[in-house]
């Protein structure tokens, strides 16, 4: 089985502030932001919803895609998010089961 690699975005609430990152483990990442178990900018503004998450072959697609999209306009990754979730749900219980 080949290691997967995911470009996440977590939220506060639906069109909140939010993150980008990059992780090879999506629930374990999740977990910890969800029980902030590491200080930082996700624990300061209360980023527990996995509002948005896309799959990567290789480490280096989801890094290259990580920074192109901290890059973006705001308004481009709310309408990614939109697109991908329109509710804003937590995604977080659909990636555990």
């Amino acid at each position: 089985m080949e290691k997967r690699f995911y470009v996440y975005i977590m939220a506060n609430k639906k069109y909140g502030t939010l993150y980008i990152g990059v992780t090879s483990d999506l629930v374990k990442r999740n977990w910890e932001h969800r029980n902030h178990v590491v200080e930082g900018f996700t624990d300061q503004y209360n980023l527990d919803k996995l509002v948005y998450y896309e799959v990567h072959e290789n480490a280096e697609s989801a890094i290259r895609r990580e920074k192109r999209l901290k890059f973006w306009k705001r308004m481009w990754k709310l309408e990614l998010v939109d697109k991908f979730n329109p509710e804003w749900t937590d995604l977080y219980e659909s990636i555990t089961a």
